[in-house]
């Protein structure tokens, strides 16, 4: 009951409020991707490779060829995880026209640079097709504009959401239970058990995150998991130095001593009795841990080092991108890092109101 004051302002703070808006959204965006992306494709690796570049909110015609090899069909729980595979080549047009048995096309290149293509109606399309009868016309809007490549930066940035979201999850899935593990054999048992441990923990802190990072990609690879692993490996150090500290405080309050006297092992003693009543720190710091992943997820994405091409990740685009910041189109470079400083923010915001309301100390104010 004492936190119900504490609890109530934790649901009205716009502060709070705001992060937890924004990690909502990107959940949601990050679950629903495919049915939200302009590009559908797996990845949204469409190129279009005369449409690099554009502005936010370009339009294009687009005329739709067959490719030679159609793409195997798809469930529609893969369609909505993984995407659709396009059997299309997308080709932009300024103006279709169908004569006949020919479709003609002035196929867009440039800005005020074009070429006539013409391509056999029968023959591409297959019969039963005719000017009036002719469904392979479309019109695509780019919302954030294009990429280098001429993909929809819009439908990057929507499954970008995921690579971040996994990332930190993993991360703190990986580290959370190292950092607990290791912090509570050195608060509780002390002696050689805790200078082994904070040796180890030590010698670890005194390497650069990334150094770090990079040792473990290394050694077993870079990848999609791989990344997520290394850098999971590497987030717990930590953790567990303040898991220690908490552990040391509490290891010789009366309630901890009456469970000794009682007999209770030491296990039952850590994870029913202490584990409990530092939650709060725990919390705080898997959010700061889940922060920290995402950025050090894009520093390597932007170095090479993390999530490698087609898959969109937001440090992968600033690094294809990075140069759009002395042009006249400096979005693609501008929007995937305020998506990173949004999350960062997001998850900032919620792990100190975390740390306002389960702070045990101010709980009576």
């Amino acid at each position: 009951m004492r936190t119900t004051g504490k609890t109530k302002k934790f649901f009205t703070s716009k502060a709070t409020f705001t992060g937890v808006f924004i990690l909502g959204v990107t959940i949601l965006v990050a679950l629903f991707a495919y049915p939200l992306a302009t590009d559908k494709t797996p990845d949204a690796n469409t190129i279009i490779v005369e449409l690099s570049a554009k502005p936010a909110g370009f339009s294009k015609q687009l005329l739709l060829v067959p490719k030679a090899t159609a793409p195997a069909h798809v469930s529609s729980w893969q369609a909505f995880w993984s995407g659709t595979p396009s059997g299309y080549t997308y080709v932009p047009a300024d103006s279709i026209d169908i004569l006949n048995d020919t479709v003609m096309i002035r196929h867009y290149i440039d800005d005020n640079v074009s070429e006539i293509l013409t391509y056999p109606l029968k023959e591409t399309w297959g019969p039963g097709y005719d000017a009036g009868n002719f469904p392979f016309v479309t019109e695509r809007t780019f919302h954030l504009g294009t990429d280098r490549y001429g993909r929809d930066i819009y439908s990057r940035l929507l499954l970008g959401a995921r690579v971040s979201l996994a990332v930190g999850l993993i991360s703190v899935t990986l580290s959370l239970p190292l950092g607990i593990l290791l912090g509570a054999l050195a608060g509780w048992y002390g002696g050689w058990t805790d200078k082994i441990i904070m040796w180890f923990v030590n010698l670890l802190w005194a390497v650069p995150t990334l150094l770090l990072v990079f040792a473990v990609t290394l050694t077993i690879g870079k990848g999609f998991w791989e990344i997520f692993i290394a850098i999971g490996l590497t987030s717990w150090i930590g953790s567990a130095r303040l898991i220690r500290g908490q552990v040391m405080q509490l290891k010789n309050l009366d309630y901890i001593t009456a469970a000794r006297l009682l007999g209770y092992s030491d296990i039952r003693t850590i994870t029913r009795h202490i584990l409990p009543n530092i939650a709060g720190p725990i919390l705080v710091t898997a959010a700061a841990n889940f922060a920290s992943a995402i950025l050090v997820e894009a520093g390597l994405s932007f170095l090479g080092f993390g999530v490698q091409p087609p898959t969109p990740s937001w440090g992968l685009m600033i690094k294809e991108h990075y140069n759009f910041l002395v042009t006249d189109n400096p979005l693609p470079a501008l929007i995937p890092g305020l998506a990173i400083f949004l999350l960062v923010l997001a998850f900032n915001i919620i792990g100190n109101a975390l740390r306002d309301i389960l702070d045990v100390k101010t709980m009576k104010k």
